[in-house]
């Protein structure tokens, strides 16, 4: 007897154990299970922005000055070391609404940089004709732009505050710092005493007063299957040259020996269309195909 209660109330306990697993919630049985899975609709936590970006996260702004060691061809003088501040282009500025075709060289804009000389006929990379002329210079290659920089006149004035005018008629090249303009040896002398050999400068872009009219040449092989066509004289700097084609204009490519190409011959002979930085467009009829030939025109830009 007293074994059989033993083996009732075993069985009992047992009974009452299985019910309290059957009656626990589901959370609590699946709770471990539940905190090991992710949930995908659940956003992810993003820190917000406290500010604008570090300079870092941008473009950075090169250094102003230019190797300290310039040696223009052609200077009368030794080389010496050099900080003039180079071309202010180097960090774009906004150009007015009425200049926006022009490079880096821009109506308003006062530039800084150092004065060299040579021995200069007036010829020169923008192939321009030598000529009496002795009031010219020689661009940086950085400012003159694939030939951009050709027939521009600017005003230069040394730091005793004389100022000429020189009109650039040919590159310096890598010697010359940003800034820099190798002057005539006559230009130069107008400044300072030659012996010097090179001075601090400023320099702007002029628009003159007195330029006569414009004239176009084609180049040497030039045909209406190929040519090469360059303006000469004009007032202001030069942004584009486009020809005939059809019933609109194809813009043609510049070199850095300043002529425009029309590679297949489009428009060779044809109306010629010339745009000025500041946007003034002259159009120009009746011009042949004689290479190498100087042929006046009877239009000029406005002054600025």
């Amino acid at each position: 007897m007293h074994r059989r209660w033993l083996f009732l109330s075993a069985a009992a306990a047992l009974i009452v154990v299985a019910l309290v697993v059957v009656l626990l919630p589901d959370d609590e049985t699946d709770a471990g299970r539940t905190a090991a899975t992710p949930v995908a609709d659940a956003p992810a936590k993003v820190s917000p922005s406290t500010g604008p970006p570090s300079p870092s996260d941008s473009a950075s702004t090169a250094s102003a000055k230019p190797s300290a060691k310039v040696t223009p061809p052609k200077a009368s003088a030794g080389a010496t070391s050099a900080s003039a501040k180079p071309s202010p282009t180097d960090r774009p500025q906004a150009a007015s609404a009425g200049a926006s075709l022009a490079g880096r060289i821009r109506p308003g804009v006062t530039y800084q940089g150092l004065a060299t000389f040579y021995d200069s006929d007036g010829g020169g990379a923008c192939l321009y004709d030598p000529s009496g002329d002795v009031m010219t210079g020689a661009m940086n290659s950085t400012d003159y732009e694939t030939a951009k920089a050709c027939g521009a006149y600017v005003s230069v004035r040394a730091a005793n505050g004389t100022s000429i005018t020189v009109r650039i008629t040919n590159e310096c090249p890598g010697d010359c710092a940003p800034g820099q303009i190798d002057l005539s040896a006559e230009a130069f002398a107008e400044l300072a005493d030659p012996t010097l050999g090179r001075i601090a400068i400023t320099w702007k872009l002029v628009s003159p007063g007195n330029s006569g009219t414009m004239s176009v040449r084609y180049k040497t092989g030039s045909s209406r299957y190929w040519c090469g066509i360059q303006a000469i004289g004009h007032r202001n700097p030069v942004a584009r040259l486009e020809v005939r084609a059809g019933s609109g204009w194809r813009q043609l490519s510049r070199t850095d020996y300043n002529y425009f190409i029309s590679e297949d011959g489009t428009g060779c002979g044809d109306a010629i269309r010339i745009t000025d930085i500041f946007g003034e467009r002259l159009t120009v009829d009746g011009i042949a195909i004689r290479p190498d030939v100087v042929q006046p025109t009877s239009v000029q830009f406005a002054r600025h």
